[in-house]
């Protein structure tokens, strides 16, 4: 009888596989958070269109300026709708694993047989459902409100956005990776840490324009070739595969590191007992 009960099925590293039936219930518990809470929905529309608003008007402004300044500035509300998909990428790991604390559910988490990438897949596809979200609604009221139309990049839209989503989850894992170690008392990372890699982005720049010290930094920035790359389809409809590729290969490398020291974070504070504190 007993043998009858035991799991032959391989082990990971973390003694059990990754059960996709575990992360589609983590999944569906986030979505019915928004199913049952206006304010959650009211943050996914809100703040994507007041600065859709704000950046509008100020491009229809500066195009009024001249017809030289045209060219130069159709490409702001452009740049806003990837920057905000490169922020709602990362808030979709940070805020979710937030919810988590706030609910006080860290520990019921992992005391189940609930493994930290099994976590982690989850919030990756909690950021994806609000990047989709997002980008269709800003898409959709640039189109109406300022006859501009994001699709015109055709299929380079496409390693684009993936890269972008990319850049969110890295500094959205590096977020949540400190506040699993220090606590509560980094939450204002949450909203904070990508800000920080905002000016070496080049969201609304080009790289010349940064400090000869600077731009260094920046070209070690994914979202930095992405932006100039945007610029290139825009202005010159040109792609630069070879910023996309760099993009592409920065990416892949910080989301091998920060996966990497998510994992060794989760297993120092399991180790000291630090989920107590931050789950309570």
């Amino acid at each position: 009888m007993l043998e009858q009960d035991v799991d032959h099925t391989p082990l990971t590293s973390h003694g059990r596989n990754m059960n996709l039936g575990r992360v589609t219930a983590l999944i569906a518990r986030h979505l019915f958070l928004y199913r049952r809470s206006f304010p959650r929905l009211l943050e996914i529309f809100y703040w994507p269109l007041l600065d859709l608003v704000v950046w509008g008007f100020i491009t229809m402004y500066l195009a009024q300026g001249g017809n030289g300044l045209h060219a130069a500035v159709t490409f702001f509300v452009g740049a806003l709708i990837f920057w905000d998909i490169l922020f709602r990428a990362q808030q979709g790991i940070t805020i979710s694993f937030l919810e988590e604390i706030w609910s006080r559910n860290l520990m019921n988490l992992f005391a189940s047989p609930l493994t930290p990438g099994e976590f982690l897949a989850a919030m990756m596809a909690m950021s994806v459902f609000k990047v989709v979200a997002v980008f269709i609604i800003m898409a959709c009221f640039a189109l109406f409100f300022y006859a501009y139309n994001i699709f015109l990049l055709g299929l380079s839209l496409l390693p684009f956005v993936l890269n972008l989503i990319a850049t969110g989850w890295i500094i959205g894992i590096l977020t949540m990776s400190v506040i699993m170690r220090f606590g509560q008392q980094a939450e204002v990372l949450a909203w904070g840490l990508v800000f920080l890699f905002q000016p070496i982005s080049c969201v609304f720049y080009p790289l010349s324009v940064l400090p000869g010290w600077l731009q260094p930094f920046a070209l070690a920035n994914p979202a930095a070739h992405v932006f100039e790359g945007m610029r290139g389809v825009l202005l010159h409809h040109v792609v630069p595969w070879d910023g996309l590729g760099w993009a592409t290969g920065l990416n892949a490398l910080y989301l091998l590191l920060v996966i990497v020291v998510y994992q060794y974070t989760f297993a120092v504070c399991k180790d000291r007992a630090l989920l107590v504190r931050v789950g309570e």
